[in-house]
């Protein structure tokens, strides 16, 4: 079978469908630390992805690597315990497979959450950022390569890549949980790590209209904007940019964070699939 064909992702969706008892209508990909949505899930079933076909392997510290499906408020959904990241290796096309499998699993929705540092110096360790749109300058695109035109055209927009419609919910979520203070709407700078952005590259990305970076997330938003998924995103910060303070980087300082304030964007999201 030819990598990246139609046949190729329709193997992974239906050995999917053969274990599951309901399609699902929501997808939500867990960032670094933020699996504790998970344990609200009703009617769980685990797939982990070593046995899904051809499906690549998560090797990033606390990404489980399993699809869980079951009911969020009532909700038939597909949770993503695990993500990949170009720095694991794999290429930006290998990159398009988990939302392409969505795509044949009926998903109309897209959920993205990631741990992100802050490059906006208004923003505080363990705020939450609604990403309204993202900058890419690096790497290859997940489309690139031989067009299939039954996931979406060669060419296709990106005006409105984070929902306007799921995005003002959320921020109406936010304000009924009482967030409104450390909630922000803003863009997400793609890096493809793994490293952390020197201090200079921050005060790039600042100039250039970056209110949070990190590693992940954008791959996933654009193959969902070429398939036609409408996309929510929004990140946990868990740490302040390089040369914003004197602390250096790490991504136990991340996990240790998202573990801290995890529940904060479980509840929002929860609230938000109750009025899809």
């Amino acid at each position: 079978m030819e990598k990246f064909s139609y046949a190729f992702y329709q193997e992974s969706a239906n050995y999917i469908l053969k274990q599951i008892k309901v399609k699902p209508k929501i997808a939500i990909i867990l960032g670094s630390a933020l699996g504790s949505i998970t344990d609200m899930v009703e009617d769980k079933i685990v797939i982990p992805y070593q046995d899904v076909p051809h499906l690549l392997q998560s090797t990033a510290p606390s990404h489980k690597g399993e699809f869980i499906f079951g009911q969020l408020a009532n909700q038939p959904v597909m949770l993503l315990s695990g993500r990949f990241h170009h720095y694991e290796g794999y290429s930006y096309e290998e990159l398009a497979q988990p939302v392409r499998i969505m795509k044949l699993l009926n998903v109309e929705t897209l959920i993205v959450t990631n741990a992100a540092g802050a490059v906006n110096l208004d923003y505080q360790v363990g705020d939450i950022m609604l990403i309204n749109d993202h900058i890419k300058l690096n790497g290859d695109s997940p489309m690139r390569g031989p067009n299939l035109e039954e996931f979406g055209p060669r060419f296709f927009d990106c005006t409105h890549i984070y929902s306007p419609k799921l995005l003002k919910l959320a921020e109406e979520k936010a304000a009924l949980l009482d967030y409104s203070g450390f909630v922000h709407s803003g863009v997400y700078y793609f890096c493809p790590g793994p490293n952390f952005e020197t201090p200079a590259e921050i005060k790039a990305i600042r100039i250039l209209g970056g209110d949070a970076v990190g590693m992940s997330t954008v791959t996933e938003t654009l193959t969902a904007a070429h398939c036609g998924i409408q996309v929510l995103g929004i990140s946990m910060i868990t740490n302040m940019a390089a040369g914003i303070n004197e602390s250096s980087q790490s991504g136990i300082e991340v996990i240790d964070v998202g573990n801290k304030a995890a529940g904060k964007i479980a509840n929002l999201i929860l609230e938000v699939i109750k009025t899809l």
